[in-house]
């Protein structure tokens, strides 16, 4: 039987503040360290609320570079959350259920969760999660999407059949 692939992860931080120092990265490195138990976080990057900063980061990583991209932070109402937007300039293909189920499993935790933003989509080979800035959100919506993760991977690069 064949061992599983060995998922290439890379997580970025959308924060002004973050990236300038005056505030810890604690989502990023939650979402590492989530992400390191289906696959290698080979890459990380705190960047300012700037899209394209935010554009040009995941473009470098898009493709057969990385499997996974998982962003934290900019999917909220904030003039300057611009997250939702650049994902979807980048993506060929939404994945609109994904992103449905967490907002829909935030709601269990706060009405709040209905004002995410964030997207889910594929480009070329790379999946892309946006999720939003709150460890505490992370910590809810990780145990929603992780098992999903796995089969989505393994369905965009291509391996569909799937035996009983």
């Amino acid at each position: 039987m064949p061992s599983k692939p060995a998922y290439r992860i890379a997580i970025l931080t959308s924060s002004d503040a973050g990236s300038r120092g005056e505030r810890d990265d604690v989502s990023g490195r939650l979402l590492s360290t989530k992400a390191a138990r289906i696959g290698t976080v080979v890459d990380t990057a705190i960047l300012p609320d700037e899209p394209d900063l935010l554009d040009s980061q995941i473009r470098q990583w898009v493709g057969d570079q990385i499997d996974l991209v998982l962003s934290t932070g900019g999917t909220g109402l904030g003039p300057r959350d611009v997250m939702p937007e650049v994902t979807s300039r980048i993506i060929d293909r939404e994945v609109p259920g994904m992103a449905e189920a967490m907002r829909h499993a935030s709601l269990a935790y706060t009405p709040m969760g209905m004002l995410s933003r964030g997207l889910v989509g594929v480009s070329q080979k790379t999946l892309i999660i946006n999720f939003p800035g709150s460890p505490k959100s992370i910590e809810q919506l990780w145990a929603l999407v992780s098992p999903v993760i796995p089969h989505a991977l393994d369905l965009i690069a291509g391996h569909t059949r799937h035996d009983s």
